[in-house]
């Protein structure tokens, strides 16, 4: 018998790691463009008319790429029960040194709330993206707000993925699995999301 279960078919992890790509690649041309600190990341795409160029066409890809893994989980994601609300009580069991189990399914609490966040952030980036990309079609206004708010919501998907590697990684040893390979431990499937686990297998334990 297996001691692995499928958490991720090969689409779903081929479509994370396009959202994942377009991601960076936004980040690093658009570190450039949100501050003079950081014009040297220009470099790396061969001077700030290459990078603004390629941090567009990255900006297409993750929008529809985003939104389209957003509705994919749409049902997993966007509906809280009984188990998550007791894990959102506990703050996860992270701020305890004892051990806390919860009846989490397929997503816990956290990576929900993740999911709707860069879904709301990725329609927030994208408006405001058109409006900077075209703003001779724009009031002056709306161009300055579009501005302030894109630069908002782009340090506030920044702080929100750094916080998702840290629990993908070291936070959560083995939640990496699912999206290199597809399948997790069992061990690990019963313990973080033991009614997902049972869905999935019809065991217990």
């Amino acid at each position: 018998m297996s001691d692995y279960v499928e958490r991720f078919r090969t689409s779903e992890r081929i479509l994370h790691w396009v959202v994942t790509c377009s991601f960076f690649t936004l980040l690093l041309t658009g570190l450039g463009l949100f501050s003079k600190l950081f014009h040297g990341y220009f470099g790396l795409f061969g001077g700030g008319q290459n990078a603004i160029m390629i941090h567009k066409i990255s900006g297409v890809i993750f929008f529809f790429s985003s939104l389209y893994m957003f509705f994919n989980h749409k049902k997993d994601v966007s509906s809280f029960d009984d188990g998550d609300w007791v894990w959102i009580r506990k703050y996860g069991g992270y701020l305890t040194r004892y051990g806390n189990h919860f009846d989490i399914g397929k997503y816990n609490p956290g990576q929900k709330m993740f999911a709707v966040f860069i879904a709301a952030a990725t329609v927030a980036l994208g408006v405001t993206g058109l409006f900077i990309w075209f703003p001779a079609f724009f009031p002056r206004w709306i161009v300055q707000l579009s501005l302030l708010f894109h630069s908002l919501m782009f340090i506030g998907s920044i702080m929100f993925v750094v916080v998702h590697v840290y629990l993908a990684t070291i936070g959560n040893p083995g939640t990496i699995e699912a999206m290199l390979y597809g399948d997790v431990r069992k061990l690990w499937a019963r313990k973080h999301h033991p009614k997902w686990y049972k869905e999935m297998t019809g065991e217990n334990r």
